[in-house]
């Protein structure tokens, strides 16, 4: 496997109520409300915990959310980061039979993803920032 050092970076929440959810990590944990925007249609507060973030976003859209299966509330994905040669990591991880959601790609001009299926239907994505 190519040469790589994986860090944690988030966890993305998708809430009933986004703000109180980001509130209730702050009054609750400790955690420094570090952004809050909208995206796609939806607010995102960022929590940060030190270099980690606790991601929390609201319905976006015509999006359905459901209690069981689909896209439900609670825990969307959470973000790992590969420091070192992403595309690399990402292609040695095909190798292996890892099965991409979204393969690699530029989500803005610093950052590359891409999301990765683990076991029981959790949703991993892999981020290398530069």
């Amino acid at each position: 496997m190519a040469s790589a050092e994986i860090r944690f970076d988030h966890v993305h929440l998708v809430a009933r109520d986004p703000v109180k959810t980001a509130q209730w990590y702050v009054d609750t944990l400790g955690g420094q409300i570090w952004k809050s925007v909208e995206v796609r249609g939806a607010p995102q507060v960022y929590v940060a915990f030190g270099d980690a973030l606790v991601i929390v976003r609201g319905q976006r859209g015509a999006e359905v959310v459901q209690d069981k299966g689909g896209l439900e509330w609670g825990i969307d994905h959470f973000g790992v980061r590969v420091n070192g040669d992403f595309d690399a990591f990402c292609e040695a991880l095909k190798r292996r039979g890892v099965t991409f959601s979204m393969e690699p790609t530029d989500f803005n001009p610093t950052t590359r993803i891409a999301f990765i299926d683990a076991p029981d239907g959790v949703s991993i994505e892999l981020l290398n920032r530069k």
